[in-house]
């Protein structure tokens, strides 16, 4: 008989008892992450929805998440994934006033913003508002 296949199944059966073992470690650690669930927890689900869970039903394990306000959404507990730790940053707001132009147009409070007719302007208009921020901060063009 050949020591060398006797070697590779053993070799085989050590590589498939570890990763058994890692697969359990993580289902069971997925496992107690779902039981602790509470309200007031920032979680994201599998499908990437990030919301904050709002309620959890024990009994027929359903997780509640609001993702905006008002928009409350009903989750299998399974689907929740990880527990988000960081808070997801807010995108500053930026203060929209109605324009009473002849448009009826929303323009941004601090002033309309011009959009060039083709694209072959676009490059040009991006190096001018560049140029106008270095300005204001008090950057030269030294080279």
């Amino acid at each position: 008989m050949d020591f060398s296949i006797i070697i590779l199944f053993a070799v085989l059966a050590a590589l498939m008892l570890f990763m058994s073992s890692r697969t359990r470690k993580q289902q069971k650690k997925q496992s107690e992450f779902r039981s602790s669930l509470a309200p007031g927890q920032e979680v994201m689900t599998g499908s990437g929805l990030v919301g904050t869970v709002i309620e959890v039903d024990e009994e027929s394990d359903i997780v509640t998440l609001e993702s905006t306000p008002g928009s409350r959404t009903r989750w299998l507990r399974a689907a929740v994934v990880k527990r988000m730790d960081e808070p997801v940053e807010e995108a500053e707001e930026t203060e929209v006033t109605e324009d009473t132009s002849e448009t009826g147009s929303i323009a941004p409070a601090d002033g309309p913003v011009e959009v060039p007719d083709d694209l072959s302007e676009l490059d040009t208009a991006e190096r001018k508002v560049q140029e106008d921020k270095r300005r204001e901060h008090g950057e030269t063009d030294d080279k």
